[in-house]
């Protein structure tokens, strides 16, 4: 998402209020508006920010991320996982990589659940390297660390790893 936009847009609205007021405030106009950029993309960041979290809030499990890209915002999308019981490749999307016993069970007995976990903040800095590691959102690993850690305790089929990209990565957060 570009912001020079929005930007350019301010400073005509400006310079066209600063008219009104004769060519000594729209030359006052003019020489503040460099000055104020930096202020106003700040700003539409905050806004951006606080938008992107009261999506997330409305979209639990899923989630909406502002990341900067260079100085532009880009929007990363976390889906929430629509699916019908019994397709285990999605399931392993979802989970990180691993297939669960417990995990296509859980979707088709009732979706998807948040909860909050509180971590020391050692041990969250060592999950989110291990998640950066991999390549995976903390969410993600989280999630296939808590489900293997439920496999281990159950007989049965064991978890296997997936070996084919399916191309789709999903990207977001945890509490």
């Amino acid at each position: 998402m570009e912001l020079q936009a929005y930007v350019d847009n301010l400073r005509q609205q400006l310079a066209a209020a600063a008219s009104a007021g004769g060519e000594e405030a729209l030359s006052l106009a003019q020489r503040l508006t460099p000055a104020l950029e930096s202020a106003v993309r700040l700003t539409l960041l905050d806004a951006l920010s606080a938008a992107a979290a009261e999506i997330t809030s409305e979209l639990a499990p899923g989630s909406v991320e502002l990341r900067l890209h260079g100085s532009e915002p880009e929007f990363r999308v976390t889906v929430a996982p629509a699916e019908p019981a019994g397709e285990q490749a999605d399931s392993r999307e979802l989970t990180g990589g691993w297939a669960t016993s417990a995990a296509p069970a859980a979707a088709g007995e009732g979706g998807i659940a948040r909860i909050n976990l509180r971590l020391p903040d050692q041990l969250k800095s060592q999950v989110e390297q291990s998640a950066d590691r991999e390549g995976l959102s903390t969410n993600a690993w989280l999630v296939r660390a808590v489900a293997a850690a439920v496999d281990r305790g159950h007989p049965g089929p064991r978890r296997e790893q997936r070996t084919a990209r399916s191309g789709q990565r999903y990207t977001g957060w945890g509490r």
